[in-house]
C-alpha cells in the first residue's frame, strides 16, 4: 500500500502575511496553503510570491506539507508564479480552475517535475469533465484536488441551503473522479468563520461523503477538521478486528468469513487495511 499523508486540514494563508506565514510553522494543521490567488491584491502579486518563495527555502514547517496557490492560468501573474514556485519546490503547486487536461498537461511541462501539482475543481465547465480531468491528472503527477465551492456556486447561480444541496451532485462525482483515478480530494472551504457548530456538520457531512480531509481559511476550523477526518476509534477498533481475523490460520485463502456474528468479505478487508493506515498515520503526524 502507498503510504497515507494525512490531509484532513489545509489552510489557506495569503503569502503576503509576514506573521501569517510564521504562526503557520506551529499551526495543527496537516497542509499549509500559502495564497497568491484571491487572498493578494494586484499591487502585492510580485511581494506575495518573493515571500511565498522565502517562506519554502526558510522552511520550519515540521511535518506540515507546504503547498502554494498560483495564479490562474488567465492570468498575467501566471507564467512567473509557475516558474518561480516551481524553482523554490515546495510540497505541491495548487492551481485554480483547472478546466481542462491541456491546463494540466501545460503546467506539468513547465514545472518539469520540480514539485507535485494540485487541482481546484470550481469551474461548471470542469465538473463536465471530471472523469478526463482525473485521468490527465494522474498522467501528469497532479496528486490532490481542492473543491472550490464558492467560485462553483458563483457560476451556478444557486442558493446554498445547510446542506449544501445544490451542490451534491458535483461533490459526489468529483469524489467518484477522483477514485476512479487514484487521487486524494479536499472539501472546499466554510465561510461562516464563528460558526463552529456549522463547520461541524460539513465536516461531518464531507467525511460522510468520501473526502480526504478540508481546506480551510482560518485557524480555529483546525481542530474541528482535524477531529472529524480522522477515522472514529470504534471504526479503527472493528478494523483491528477483521484484519486479526484475516490473519488467523484457519482463514487463509479464505474469501468471505464470519467475525463477531457479521459476514466480512475481503472488500472489507482492504478497507479495514486502509482505515488503519489512516489512524497510524495521523497518530505518526501528531506524535
Amino acid at each position: 500500500m502507498t503510504p497515507i499523508r494525512p490531509r484532513r486540514s489545509a489552510l489557506y494563508l495569503p503569502a503576503a502575511n509576514a506573521r501569517a506565514i510564521e504562526k503557520a510553522r506551529t499551526l495543527a494543521a496537516d497542509v499549509i496553503i500559502l495564497d497568491l490567488e484571491d487572498s493578494v491584491a494586484p499591487d502585492m502579486k510580485d511581494e506575495a510570491r518573493r515571500m511565498a518563495v522565502e517562506a519554502v527555502a526558510a522552511g520550519g514547517f515540521g511535518p506540515r506539507e507546504v503547498v502554494i496557490r498560483v495564479n490562474g492560468l488567465d492570468t498575467p501573474w501566471a507564467g512567473s508564479d509557475l516558474a518561480a514556485v516551481a524553482e523554490a519546490g515546495p510540497d505541491g503547486i495548487l492551481l485554480p480552475k483547472v478546466a481542462s487536461a491541456d491546463d494540466i498537461e501545460s503546467c506539468a511541462e513547465q514545472v518539469a517535475g520540480r514539485a507535485r501539482l494540485w487541482g481546484m475543481i470550481e469551474t461548471c465547465q470542469a465538473v463536465f469533465r471530471l472523469d478526463a480531468l482525473a485521468g490527465a491528472s494522474r498522467a501528469c503527477g497532479l496528486d490532490v484536488w481542492v473543491i472550490g465551492a464558492n467560485d462553483l456556486v458563483k457560476e451556478m447561480r444557486c442558493r446554498l441551503d445547510e446542506a449544501r444541496t445544490p451542490l451534491l451532485p458535483a461533490l459526489s462525482l468529483a469524489i467518484m473522479a477522483a477514485r476512479a483515478h487514484g487521487l486524494v480530494v479536499l472539501d472546499g472551504v466554510y465561510n461562516d468563520i464563528t460558526n463552529l457548530e456549522g463547520l461541524a456538520r460539513e465536516c461531518a457531512q464531507g467525511a460522510a461523503l468520501g473526502f480526504d480531509g478540508k481546506s480551510l481559511i482560518h485557524p480555529s476550523h483546525l481542530e474541528t477538521a482535524n477531529r472529524l477526518y480522522a477515522p472514529p476509534g470504534d471504526e479503527v477498533a472493528w478494523a483491528r478486528t477483521i484484519v486479526a481475523a484475516y490473519a488467523a490460520p484457519e482463514n487463509a485463502g479464505r474469501g468471505v468469513i464470519k467475525v463477531e456474528g457479521k459476514m466480512v468479505e475481503r472488500l472489507h478487508l482492504a478497507q479495514a487495511e486502509r482505515l488503519i493506515a489512516v489512524a497510524d498515520a495521523i497518530g505518526a503526524r501528531e506524535a
